[in-house]
């Protein structure tokens, strides 16, 4: 049985060390998980993501494994972990958030959400029942429900409305979900989300609706969609005062290593964020002196290492003027090593900070490391 246990609070703040338990091995919270939409992390092999990066849990997308390869071929592998060799927990999202941005390819309706695939223009329907008929094909430990995610910003009776569907949405898979069993030999939970954009007695009113389910992971969903850095870390507190102690804390899509940081206080204890693989690809590193550009002329001849204090053997080994000539010249190899540091720092990260939680000085090493890895080197 998939379930959290809370191991310690700090003493000067609400940050928490935490286990989440699964069939696929144990989740030391708090943790950032690597995001691999379409059954991979871009650029890194899973061996790479075990080795290198240590990742604990990754995060898939069904919208994208829905669309492509499809459900049967994912079925005929005997499910995700299978299919991309990966032994460890996956979580799903249900792709509410992708139909969301598809905003002039969608349709809300009370039964669920049409949608045109951005592919090959397909029309779809994604329901509350189907998007975990879909999840327990994939076969996700973790699987999320279907929520409607408003803009930001948007009218307060807009978003009221949006969180009245999503309510109904919920009631509506945790039904389906009571009423279905696992595919695969592991077992699988399903999780609601929080709404409500910024408004405070919506975001209340959603917290408080999502706790009486009593499952052992919430989540906070509609955050890092355009507000201000401000709101999302006020809309975090709020969520958090009012979550289940006994339930891990998820804030879906964020973000910035500040961010963590600053929402890990508040008292999350699961992020993803597709930032680092993303910015990796540009040449922008996140490393433990600062943040790099590593197009940079002035790192041509560094030959000192991409990051001597990374977990990461790539980053200790190679320098960064190797890492620079290979984005000068185009080589594929710069985004695949680039990807490695980053998302190696963001899991040296939230290590780092369960180490200092439970020696609670999290908020004094948290001051530091601030500013310390926001500068621009």
């Amino acid at each position: 049985m998939i379930r959290f246990e809370l191991n310690h609070t700090s003493s000067d703040c609400q940050a928490r060390a935490g286990l989440i338990v699964t069939d696929h091995g144990p989740i030391q919270t708090p943790i950032f998980m690597p995001v691999g939409t379409q059954a991979t992390v871009k650029g890194v092999h899973v061996k790479e993501l075990k080795e290198e990066i240590k990742a604990q849990i990754i995060l898939s997308n069904t919208y994208h494994l829905f669309l492509r390869p499809g459900e049967g071929i994912i079925h005929g592998a005997g499910g995700l972990h299978k299919f991309m060799d990966w032994d460890g927990p996956i979580l799903t999202d249900s792709g509410g958030y992708q139909v969301f941005s598809l905003s002039d390819r969608r349709i809300v309706k009370k039964e669920g959400v049409y949608f045109s695939s951005h592919i090959d223009g397909s029309r779809h329907l994604f329901t509350p029942q189907s998007v975990v008929q879909t999840q327990r094909i994939l076969g996700s430990d973790i699987m999320m429900a279907l929520d409607e995610c408003p803009a930001y910003p948007s009218s307060r009776q807009a978003v009221s409305k949006s969180l009245k569907i999503t309510n109904s949405w919920l009631e509506e898979g945790i039904r389906n979900f009571e009423d279905t069993k696992p595919q695969y030999d592991h077992d699988q939970i399903f999780v609601p989300i929080s709404q409500g954009s910024v408004y405070d007695d919506l975001r209340r009113e959603s917290t408080l609706f999502n706790a009486q389910f009593n499952t052992p992971v919430q989540a906070i969903g509609g955050l890092s969609v355009g507000e201000p850095h401000e709101e999302l870390y006020r809309m975090a507190r709020l969520c958090t005062e009012l979550m289940p102690t006994h339930s891990a804390r998820y804030l879906m899509g964020v973000g910035t290593p500040v961010n963590l940081l600053n929402c890990i206080e508040a008292g999350i204890d699961m992020f993803d964020c597709v930032l680092p693989t993303r910015n990796a690809r540009h040449g922008i590193l996140y490393t433990s002196e600062g943040i790099i550009n590593i197009r940079n002329k002035k790192w041509a001849q560094d030959f000192t290492p991409i990051d001597p204090n990374s977990a990461c053997s790539v980053s200790r080994r190679n320098t960064k003027s190797y890492l620079r000539h290979l984005f000068v010249a185009g080589e594929l190899l710069a985004g695949q090593i680039a990807s490695l540091q980053n998302l190696s720092f963001y899991l040296d990260l939230v290590k780092a900070s369960r180490d200092h939680i439970v020696q609670n000085n999290f908020m004094s090493w948290k001051t530091e490391t601030i500013q310390k890895i926001s500068q621009r080197l």
